[in-house]
């Protein structure tokens, strides 16, 4: 069972920021077809017999790494996307396997240095009347895979175990010079609503090397955490 809460305190961040306004739609996929696509170090974490790949845009906000003078503001908002899956190790810890990064602020392209596959674009988050809708959109650089979504947030909801299977994750995993790299993280339970899609269009699953999906989409919208604490990546015990 994966934990609502945060299964670990990160003593020392490495960056503080909040996640605003994240909507999270998930797909499920043939275990198979995912696993195709991770490192041999890693098994794809599956949930009712499936493999789940989420889209997940967001702004990021108030990105102040450690040891920054208090003088010096925080990184200006900007906004990011992550398609993602779910991934344990042989000794059981789960985490997130990012498929792929769009990001909005060059700044986050230093963390290729681990793996991590951020890749640069035009990324915007907009709300819509009285925030009755939230939507988001993306170009990557080269402008061959792109997105848009727009959703409308539902009334908040009590998680079941399946919402939080989906959202909840206290680690990342990536992939450099032949080793696993583990950045822990920390934040509050996410505040869960459920949202309908208005519309959706994207080749960031293609682009992955995905086939099509086995059904709809789950969708959720989150008005985000606000107390986000990322620790240093470091390689991954063996």
């Amino acid at each position: 069972m994966v934990a609502y809460g945060a299964e670990q305190r990160v003593r020392v961040a490495a960056v503080r920021a909040r996640w605003l306004r994240q909507t999270f739609v998930h797909w499920p996929f043939r275990p198979q077809a995912v696993q195709a696509l991770l490192p041999p170090e890693l098994a794809v974490d599956v949930y009712e017999g499936a493999a789940w790949v989420g889209l997940t845009p967001f702004v990021m906000a108030a990105v102040r790494p450690v040891g920054l003078p208090a003088k010096v503001p925080a990184l200006p908002s900007f906004a990011e996307t992550n398609l993602r899956t779910y991934v344990r190790r042989a000794d059981g810890r789960d985490g997130i396997w990012f498929l792929s990064i769009d990001v909005a602020s060059p700044v986050m392209l230093a963390a290729r240095a681990v793996g991590a596959p951020y890749h640069l674009g035009s990324l915007r988050v907009t709300g819509e009347g009285d925030g009755d809708t939230v939507s988001y959109a993306g170009k990557r650089v080269g402008g061959r895979v792109s997105y848009r979504l727009r959703v409308r947030p539902g009334e908040p909801l009590r998680p079941t175990e399946r919402d939080v299977w989906l959202t909840s994750r206290w680690r990342a995993y990536t992939r450099r010079l032949g080793r696993i790299w583990e950045t822990p993280v920390e934040h509050e339970p996410w505040p869960l609503a459920d949202a309908a899609v208005d519309g959706l269009e994207q080749t960031l699953t293609r682009a992955a090397g995905l086939p099509a999906p086995l059904g709809e989409p789950v969708v959720h919208f989150s008005p985000g955490v606000t107390h986000v604490r990322l620790g240093a990546s470091r390689p991954a015990s063996a």
